[in-house]
């Protein structure tokens, strides 16, 4: 009788057993285009999964908040606050602000513009970022809040 993974089987070897581990971070925000680290959040989180290679998935419910990754230093920080009122001003003229009266019609777009979630490989039990790379969570919303985030790693 042949078997998987036996060394001299003609048979291919068996894949590799994938899980799938879940986790959900709560961060409070202010309600002023928050920029927040989420990196080492993730990182200890992906090393205790004791997965050594897959992907984490890092997705933030809602649709006034996003994830994505930057240098996190200040002047990239002040350049991206810049960008993102640039191209949906908090001032401007939304039709989400006057069916809804809530004046976050801005929040909605530059969250849309960035997007809700952030896929990142793990190589190694690591993450396999850049080395100024970080993940981060932008809150765009015009109120503070307790932001969900979820982390998902897929992997072996």
């Amino acid at each position: 009788m042949t078997r998987l993974n036996d060394p001299n089987s003609d048979l291919p070897a068996a894949p590799p057993v994938l899980r799938i581990e879940r986790t959900e971070l709560r961060l409070p925000t202010t309600g002023g285009t928050d920029v927040l680290d989420l990196t080492s959040a993730v990182s200890d989180y992906v090393e205790s999964t004791g997965v050594t290679v897959g992907w984490v998935l890092v997705f933030v419910p809602g649709s006034t908040g996003a994830v994505t990754t930057i240098e996190l230093e200040d002047g990239c920080l002040d350049d991206l606050r810049r960008a993102v009122e640039t191209l949906a001003p908090e001032r401007g003229e939304y039709a989400h602000n006057l069916r809804w009266g809530d004046g976050n019609g801005y929040s909605h777009v530059r969250a849309a513009l960035m997007g809700p979630s952030l896929t990142v490989p793990i190589h190694n039990g690591r993450l396999a970022l850049g080395t100024w790379q970080q993940i981060v969570l932008c809150d765009f919303d015009n109120r503070p809040r307790e932001r969900r985030v979820l982390a998902e790693v897929l992997g072996s």
